[in-house]
């Protein structure tokens, strides 16, 4: 019951930031400098009968609250409306490009949390010189930007070695996720490193902990104290974080889809905002708005799953 109550509480939350974030996004791109018929126009000689047209045809000068109600009520019908560059529906638009991000935001999360994981558990077990090199090259991995990891390895991998396509989606699953191998990788590689740190910390914690030389004063196997006692114990922050890198990688897109040139969701919000096409723009960050909070929904939900101990302070609130 108490679980129920908390996860309808957060419900009631996620309502509220939605219609948070749905006025901050319809208000700042209407507050930016410029002007959406200035980037359809493409700079060419236009009478303003033509650009009094268009803002007419995209109701550019119907007062602010209305454009959003009428927004909202197409949110609500599923419709995003037309995007003023494509001129296609946003829905279409969007869908057409979410298979590539979907895919690679998968390659990447398991690379984050399969790599992120045991990385961090070889650290806290082994320690020494493998503890020592996995901080160092974590704590080189968070400082380095997606950025500069695409272009490394495009230069590494791609001209010179030839080993992997510097651009392109590929078609197929299999020719598609070698394509997105690069990608997957620097979308990887410092929040992976994040998560090996806070798994090597959560562990180091739980190995320190009087429950641990029990279990060795008793005989029981090593493998079997790490893997069901003490690594079950530190999941708890671990699955906290890894559920807000996961989610915040819809952001990262953006850089890694335009780097290694995919046709994606994030490439697409970046080409969205240079020529403000405002409903291109406002669909995809209302949608990573809502994935963030459903993301962390579902962490609130599954904790108290995993960690006894948060069952605990749930009871005891």
């Amino acid at each position: 019951m108490r679980t129920t109550r908390m996860l309808s509480l957060r419900a009631g939350q996620l309502v509220v930031v939605l219609f948070a974030a749905s006025v901050l996004v319809f208000s700042a791109m209407y507050l930016a400098p410029g002007s959406p018929e200035s980037f359809l126009v493409h700079g060419n000689s236009v009478t303003p009968a033509t650009l009094q047209a268009i803002r007419d045809q995209y109701h550019l000068d119907d007062p602010f609250w209305q454009q959003y109600l009428a927004w909202v009520g197409g949110l609500l019908r599923g419709d995003f409306g037309q995007s003023i560059q494509f001129r296609q529906p946003v829905t279409a638009l969007i869908g057409s490009r979410l298979p590539t991000t979907l895919l690679l935001i998968a390659y990447a999360s398991v690379l984050i949390v399969v790599g992120g994981v045991l990385t961090g558990v070889l650290a806290a077990v082994r320690k020494g010189r493998t503890d020592t090199s996995v901080v160092v090259a974590s704590t080189v991995a968070m400082s380095t930007p997606s950025f500069v990891v695409a272009i490394v390895m495009t230069s590494l991998f791609s001209v010179s070695l030839h080993w992997f396509p510097a651009f392109g989606d590929g078609s197929g699953l299999l020719d598609r996720l070698w394509h997105l191998t690069m990608p997957a990788i620097a979308l990887a590689f410092s929040s992976g490193a994040l998560v090996t740190r806070t798994t090597r910390s959560a562990m180091l914690v739980e190995l320190a902990n009087e429950y641990v030389e029990t279990a060795r004063m008793r005989g029981l196997p090593e493998r079997r104290i790490i893997w069901r006692q003490a690594f079950r114990n530190a999941l708890g922050p671990v699955v906290t974080l890894a559920g807000l890198v996961v989610s915040g990688l819809l952001v990262t897109t953006t850089i890694v889809e335009t780097a290694f040139g995919l046709n994606g969701v994030g490439s697409l919000l970046v080409q969205a905002v240079n020529v403000k096409d405002f409903p291109v723009v406002q669909a995809i960050v209302l949608v990573i708005v809502a994935v963030f909070a459903l993301v962390n929904l579902a962490v609130d939900a599954v904790r108290p799953l995993i960690d006894p101990r948060a069952r605990s302070v749930e009871a005891a609130r």
